[in-house]
């Protein structure tokens, strides 16, 4: 059962939080934060990406850098620029993209949840990616930002969130990018109590994205729970943030493929390669969506082709074998281009699908790329599936958008 609680969040003032919200640590370089932070001492990237504070040779992974978002977080909190709550509250945060909004609790949820795979992972993590997280939420002593999970639909929990929206948003504005972003702070007792009580009876939480994040919270807690003599199960240490939305309110995006070359081929004999697993069509000079489930469009030498995946290509009784980046990772990148692992192989580059198929034409036809994979995006329960099963996606399968805004609230691990 998912064990969760509320907590006391740290936030800004409501007449500050468009100065102090950012986006999240990894998804924009450290040059982007820069020019995003510039001549803003409020923004939160002077935490979650100190490294802004030196000169840009400095290495982020300094223990200078470390050293720095402590001090601004402390900072941050002198000034009163973040707040902590008087009581432990649960919160609501939503987010509107294209017109479409959705609805996620924010909790604090159970180390122990992550270590039993109550709190199930569907992407493997990286250790130095981890151990990066790990010594920014030892040293700053808190979650400075959420990680972002999915629960199976609830109707009643439906009901409370419906309660609280009722009310005048605590936040409530539209970032740089468009997306709205609309913040609740839950104080009803009952309703406090019955969210956790609701939560308990929920077999699994989901991590959609954040699987470092969530590692890192993860082992800092543990890691805690070890190093206190007088460890009881209740410190605040024992519990790290995280959004929860509804698994049928979220949109998985596609997560597209860019290749350098064709692995010494001529085009015309990839597309011949290609037909041996595939129907292929030409379609013009425009790069197409892929129309649904084992089809994919490519974009080579200024033309599209539409892949339609043969029998036997796929299993649809897999969890992983029915997956399209399955298919295209086994029979064009691996079999074809020789490209066998999407982690280390720098022929390959990857595009989430928020950049638009433009964005793929554009690189290819610069002469950057050599060819583009535009796939069908998988669904909520495609991943379910994949968790529930103990399996893992292949890399670089999913793309939520919108991403979580972080600084909207923070929770202290003391």
């Amino acid at each position: 059962m998912a064990v969760i609680k509320p907590f006391k969040g740290v936030r800004p003032p409501k007449s500050i939080v468009q100065e102090v919200v950012s986006r999240p640590y990894d998804v924009l370089s450290s040059l982007e934060a820069r020019l995003e932070a510039e001549g803003n001492e409020k923004s939160l990237y002077r935490i979650i990406k100190p490294e802004i504070d030196f000169e840009e040779m400095i290495d982020e992974h300094h223990p200078e850098v470390y050293e720095r978002a402590v001090d601004n977080f402390n900072k941050f909190q002198e000034k009163g620029w973040l707040v902590q709550d008087p009581e432990e509250y649960y919160y609501v945060y939503a987010q509107t993209m294209n017109g479409k909004t959705q609805y996620g609790l924010v909790v604090c949820s159970h180390v122990q949840d992550y270590m039993n795979d109550k709190i199930k992972k569907h992407e493997l993590t990286r250790r130095d990616k981890e151990e990066d997280r790990m010594k920014h939420v030892r040293i700053n002593n808190a979650n400075i930002e959420p990680v972002f999970f999915a629960y199976p639909d609830n109707k009643e929990l439906d009901a409370i969130v419906q309660k609280a929206i009722s009310e005048v948003a605590e936040y409530d504005f539209t970032a740089a990018d468009g997306v709205g972003h609309h913040f609740w702070v839950i104080k009803d007792k009952e309703d406090i109590n019955r969210i956790t009580e609701l939560f308990a009876a929920i077999p699994y939480l989901y991590i959609a994205d954040g699987h470092h994040r969530s590692a890192a919270a993860a082992l800092v807690g543990a890691e805690k729970a070890k190093q206190n003599p007088n460890h009881k199960g209740d410190e605040e240490y024992n519990y790290f943030m995280a959004v929860c939305f509804p698994d049928t309110q979220l949109n998985i995006i596609d997560y597209n493929r860019l290749v350098k070359d064709l692995n010494g081929l001529t085009t015309a004999e990839f597309l011949k390669k290609l037909a041996e697993h595939f129907t292929v069509e030409e379609k013009g000079s425009d790069i197409a969506p892929p129309t649904g489930l084992h089809t994919f469009s490519i974009y080579l030498d200024g033309k599209c082709y539409s892949l339609i995946a043969k029998a036997g290509t796929y299993d649809d009784n897999d969890p992983i074998g029915v997956l399209d980046v399955t298919i295209s990772s086994k029979y064009i990148l691996d079999e074809i281009l020789g490209i066998k692992d999407l982690r280390s192989d720098k022929r390959i580059d990857f595009v989430g699908g928020i950049r638009g198929l433009g964005e793929l034409k554009k690189r290819v036809d610069s002469g950057e790329m050599k060819l583009a994979i535009a796939l069908y995006p998988v669904t909520m329960k495609q991943l379910m599936d994949i968790a529930d099963s103990g399996n893992i996606m292949p890399p670089k399968t999913t793309w939520f958008e919108p991403k979580l805004r972080s600084g909207l609230v923070i929770h202290k691990l003391d």
